[in-house]
């Protein structure tokens, strides 16, 4: 009659059709391999199977212990989900904070933003998606999300919207380019220079060629991308210049040069809650946090601005 099945020998049989040796197999079980041996050979006599065979020194899984591992590993998976529901539910006890950005602002200052909040507040839990304005705004509204960072209005009697920073695009090149001699850039400068601009279909890009239109000038566009990053990481290649707002460029050090430009396009964007959401005083530390950086970040932007 077949004894109880052991656990100890199911773990080192799953180690060793998952490492391919018994040496290393009984590495990650943190017992020695004589030992590892002796439980393959009782999970064998034990119930009857024949789970290897030996071939020049080494262990060839047969069909029945393919189709044994097929099983357990199918259970350990369902022990896996077992133990990320408990992981869920006790964070779900911790104090947590779901936070939705645009792509714009997914990279460096959301991290920035996140990190400073923390430090406030170690314990909570938080977790980042990366959405459009308006998925943003209604993953709130259906309580997907606590707080939210968009570009675009947000018109909605439950939702409460603050401004980050509002502030004029400015002008970003790579270093030693002929536009960085002067003091400020204008619209007749951007006439003809290759230029990283964002999809015309997006929040800025429409800003953009608003300006090229007031202004009947046309930059050669060399280049288009959806996302911030992209087009910040183009220009500091060399490939051409953009405008964009100061908060695009968290992070670009020194590998872009920066210029205001004039006349000023105002452009700004939103932090976004509920007005009677479960995680209010949070989502006031993580607000005010944000807020902060976002002024540090312009601050040291125009640190690098000469005199005008």
């Amino acid at each position: 009659m077949p004894r109880s099945l052991n656990l100890r020998q199911v773990e080192i049989f799953k180690a060793v059709i998952e490492h391919g040796t018994v040496s290393r197999a009984a590495e990650v079980a943190f017992i020695s391999q004589p030992a590892a041996s002796k439980l393959l050979v009782q999970l064998e006599a034990d119930h009857g199977l024949r789970l290897f065979d030996r071939h020049k020194g080494r262990l060839v899984p047969t069909a029945q212990a393919l189709r044994l591992y097929e099983e357990i590993d199918r259970i350990f998976a369902g022990v896996r989900q077992v133990e990320s529901a408990i992981a869920f539910i006790r964070r779900e006890e911790q104090s947590r904070l779901l936070i939705g950005v645009i792509p714009a602002l997914a990279g460096v200052f959301i991290q920035r933003a996140t990190m400073k909040f923390l430090e406030d507040s170690p314990d909570v839990y938080c977790s980042i998606e990366s959405f459009g304005s308006q998925w943003v705004a209604e993953s709130i509204l259906n309580r997907k999300l606590d707080v939210g960072l968009v570009s675009s209005r947000v018109d909605n009697p439950y939702l409460v919207t603050e401004p980050v920073l509002e502030h004029d695009l400015i002008c970003i090149m790579p270093p030693g380019h002929p536009l960085s001699a002067l003091d400020t850039i204008r619209p007749h400068n951007l006439d003809g220079a290759s230029f990283v601009s964002f999809q015309p279909s997006s929040y800025t890009g429409q800003r953009i060629e608003k300006i090229f239109n007031d202004y009947d000038i046309a930059p050669n566009i060399v280049l288009t991308a959806a996302a911030s990053p992209t087009v910040c990481e183009f220009v500091a290649a060399g490939l051409g210049i953009s405008l964009v707002h100061p908060l695009f460029i968290a992070g670009m050090g020194s590998r872009v040069v920066t210029r205001p430009f004039e006349p000023g396009i105002s452009f700004d964007f939103l932090l976004c809650y509920l007005r009677d959401a479960r995680s209010g005083q949070l989502i006031a530390k993580f607000v005010e946090g944000t807020k902060s950086v976002a002024t540090k970040q312009i601050s040291e932007v125009k640190e690098t601005w000469k005199p005008t």
